[in-house]
């Protein structure tokens, strides 16, 4: 039995070289199957050798691979043959016009939010502001306590907080807590513009739970709500245009005193009045306000000495001025109908 497998394994060999070329894919599948499928020559001829003495086995296993790898080579080179027929065949059986121009590639583009945050970026830091980002992941002392929020304060239920199990630990509401971790870190004079990803337990069509921040302020001696409103002024300008009026409206931030409001002439109507500014003629942007002296104290930084302003704005919503846009959810759905246009 064993003289007689290697014997047939030695005329395989022999033979492999002379197996007719296939001429079309009928004839190659005919091929595969015979040499390779399941009841072919080659598995049947595999299947016999367990019964072989183990002394044979390396002899005939040998042969056995030289066949498999001799019939391998002819349907391969056979498969790859008839592959560069039939596409030259199509070639030869089409008009293509060498002239036509070529299909337009797609390139991608900056989201609208992303846009707008480097424009502001780039309208503060050449007023020479430093950017800066803190975690988003935040505790309590920098998110609440350091920026003049006590434990029992009310306008902690103001900020819809998600918090974290540990209690101590939350997902920041505001890019604020980065003022009193660069207060610390370089100490006065600075001004810093933080902006990144806030979290507020809060979705609609002008809010949502996920959403960018800018904060910004300056710390120097004998700063000034003048040069707040300057700075703001300057800023709403290169944004929206030098015609774009301005005001500030008193208002309360447990980390600013005296705050204020920023409203900004309307930008769809030019200030005449109309739905989206609800016919005032001014639309909110951001508020701000003089540093609260508790919140220098907490950066190590003394108020007698040194003052500042500081100043917060919700990316969004100066993206849904800037181009139009009426429900902030269109920047989050990644309908690609929306991007486009920017």
């Amino acid at each position: 039995m064993a003289a007689d497998l290697i014997a047939r394994l030695l005329e395989l060999k022999g033979q492999a070289p002379s197996i007719p070329f296939p001429g079309d894919e009928r004839e190659l599948d005919a091929l595969r199957v015979k040499y390779l499928g399941k009841s072919g020559i080659i598995p049947l001829l595999s299947r016999e050798m367990a019964g072989l003495p183990k002394e044979q086995k390396p002899e005939a296993g040998k042969l056995l691979q030289e066949v498999r790898a001799a019939v391998e080579t002819i349907i391969n080179n056979a498969t790859h043959k008839l592959k560069v027929e039939k596409i030259q065949k199509d070639i030869d059986g089409e008009f293509f016009d060498i002239t036509l121009p070529g299909a337009e590639p797609s390139f991608g583009a900056r989201h609208p939010l992303t846009a707008v945050m480097d424009e502001i970026a780039g309208i503060f830091t050449g007023m020479g502001f430093q950017i800066e980002e803190g975690p988003e992941v935040e505790s309590d002392y920098y998110n609440f306590e350091a920026l003049n929020f006590p434990p029992d304060h009310p306008a902690r239920d103001m900020q819809d907080t998600f918090h974290l199990p540990d209690v101590k630990r939350l997902l920041r509401t505001h890019t604020s807590p980065v003022q009193p971790r660069a207060m610390e870190r370089y100490g006065p004079p600075l001004s810093v513009l933080a902006p990144g990803k806030v979290y507020r337990c809060d979705s609609d069509v002008t809010h949502s739970p996920v959403f960018h921040q800018v904060e910004g302020f300056t710390i120097d001696r004998k700063v000034t709500m003048g040069d707040l409103k300057g700075t703001l002024q300057t800023f709403i300008h290169r944004l929206y245009g030098p015609k774009t009026n301005v005001r500030l409206r008193p208002s309360f931030f447990p980390f600013v005193e005296p705050g204020a409001e920023l409203d900004v002439s309307c930008i769809i109507c030019g200030g005449k009045g109309c739905r989206v500014c609800k016919n005032t003629g001014w639309l909110e942007v951001l508020g701000a306000g003089m540093i609260h002296p508790n919140v220098l104290k907490s950066g190590n930084i003394d108020p007698d000495t040194w003052s500042g302003f500081a100043f917060g704005m919700g990316i969004e919503r100066l993206a849904m001025l800037k181009y139009g846009v009426d429900d902030i959810r269109l920047f989050y759905e990644n309908d690609m109908r929306f991007l486009r246009q920017f």
